[in-house]
């Protein structure tokens, strides 16, 4: 959950609706379907990022451009990769 104001992104517009859009078609077919999903899309990172669209857009869109299947790593390995990122940074995402 943020703590900052954001635009719901089910029913975002105009540029945030497009940022969202862009960002999404850029991730190959099998991140599609949402793993978690919230009761409340407003509540995620994306969503934190909704009051400056293109900030949103370059933020998300970096992320699938390095998950682009014409890249030789599979699914699996950016998996372990982000895994062993996240638990070096003691991120808990």
């Amino acid at each position: 959950m943020t703590w900052i104001r954001t635009t719901p992104l089910p029913g975002a517009e105009g540029k945030v609706r497009e940022a969202v859009e862009r960002q999404r078609a850029l991730y190959p077919p099998e991140y599609g379907p949402p793993t978690h999903v919230t009761a409340d899309e407003s509540e995620g990172i994306v969503a934190s990022h909704s009051l400056i669209p293109d900030a949103l857009f370059h933020s998300f869109a970096t992320f699938g451009a390095l998950m682009s299947p014409d890249l030789p790593l599979t699914r699996r390995q950016h998996e372990m990769i982000t895994t062993v990122v996240s638990v070096t940074n003691r991120c808990h995402y």
